[in-house]
Parts: C-alpha cells; sequence; structure tokens
C-alpha cells in the first residue's frame, strides 16, 4: 500500500501528463483532459513499471501487451468524441486503463479481451475502483459483441490490416469508430463515420499498435 506522499507525487506527475504531454500537444476536449487527470494510471501498470507511469511511452502489461502511451490514448478520445449518454465497445482491454476513462465518458462501456488472464485481471481491478457501468467480456474483438450493438463509438486498440465487418455492421448510425489500420511496422488512426447507411473514413495520424489477432486465450 502507497503512503500519502506516495500518491501526492504520483497526483502531480499524473497532473503534468495533463499538461505537458497532453493539452500543450494539442489536445483540446476537455471532457477527455479532465478524464485523465481523474484516472490513476499508475494503477493499471505493473508494480515494476509504476514510477513511470505519466510518462510518454508504452509499457509492458503481459501477455506480449502493453498499456499505450498517454498522448495516443488522448488523441483517440478525442477522436471518438463520446457522449455522456453513449454505449461504446472497446476492442483490446489490456490493462483496463482506456476503459476507465471511457466509463468516465461514456454511459455504457462493452470491453472486449481475448486473453482471459487480462480480461479477468481488468474486471477486477475496474470493480474495485468502483466503475459499475462496464462489462468486460473475453472473447474475439473483430468480432464485436453484437448483443449490445449498435454502438455510438468503437474504440479499437489493436492493429488490423483492414477494418472488421462485423464492427461496422454493429456501429451506430452517427456513429465514430477509431481504429488503427496497417500492417506490424507501422499503422494509420482512420476515424470512420456512419452515414446514411455507409462508413465515411477520415484518415489520422501514423501510429503502432499490437495486432488484433481473432480468437481468445485460456
Amino acid at each position: 500500500m502507497m503512503s500519502s506522499e506516495d500518491e501526492a507525487i504520483l497526483a502531480a506527475l499524473r497532473m503534468r501528463m495533463v499538461e505537458v504531454q497532453l493539452r500543450a500537444r494539442g489536445i483540446e476536449d476537455e471532457r477527455v483532459l479532465a478524464a485523465m487527470a481523474r484516472v490513476p494510471r499508475h494503477k493499471f501498470t505493473d508494480q515494476r513499471f509504476r514510477d513511470q507511469a505519466y510518462e510518454d511511452y508504452p509499457l509492458p502489461i503481459g501477455e506480449e501487451q502493453t498499456i499505450s502511451q498517454p498522448f495516443i490514448v488522448a488523441l483517440m478520445l478525442e477522436l471518438l468524441a463520446p457522449e455522456p449518454d453513449d454505449q461504446v465497445l472497446e476492442v483490446g482491454t489490456g490493462s483496463g486503463y482506456v476503459t476507465a476513462l471511457l466509463a468516465e465518458l461514456a454511459a455504457q462501456v462493452v470491453s472486449l479481451e481475448r486473453h482471459a488472464a487480462l480480461a479477468a485481471r481488468s474486471r477486477e481491478l475496474l470493480a474495485g475502483m468502483g466503475y459499475r457501468n462496464v462489462n468486460v467480456i473475453t472473447g474475439d474483438g473483430s468480432q464485436g459483441f453484437p448483443p449490445s450493438a449498435p454502438y455510438e463509438g468503437i474504440l479499437v486498440s489493436a492493429a488490423s490490416p483492414g477494418v472488421p465487418p462485423a464492427l461496422l455492421e454493429q456501429l451506430a448510425e452517427g456513429g465514430r469508430m477509431v481504429i488503427p489500420i496497417g500492417p506490424a511496422e507501422s499503422q494509420q488512426l482512420q476515424v470512420i463515420q456512419m452515414q446514411d447507411g455507409q462508413p465515411k473514413i477520415t484518415l489520422r495520424e501514423l501510429c503502432r499498435f499490437v495486432p488484433l489477432v481473432p480468437g481468445s486465450t485460456t
């Protein structure tokens, strides 16, 4: 258990992250900035890397997965622009950090994670932090979760060579999907908005994510 002094230091580092790494680099959505100021990223990192929790780079979380760098998380959330009454699908729960941020910004979050161990860990952590509007499911993220569709927002935290058709089918009219598309060595963020039943694609920043792999593990 951390001391109050340690907690105060980490809180100060979190605020510095928001002001220096996010706001100063062009993140303007005040709801996103406020959520990232509230959610303690250090709780979602391995104890070994806790002193690096508020640096702007990814960190390993096990199962050959990472917690994404804060700037790219903020950018994707800003592009997704979830509203307080939205239902959002997250593909790739990972550490649960982005799940918590989405829970701060939307009404309901369905989060899919193919690694059962990561899903269980995130489910326990999020529940312990008091998030009651989150449903973490072990499953194939490329297939989405039809029982709760359609979704006003879909955030994909793994790279795919193309947009999975099942995710497009589950995107509500007027809804947005943010997804990294491309090969393993380099991808580009795409913002896909459903308009009149057709996806309208906007190309955004280059990025690099772990691959979206079909299926689930035990």
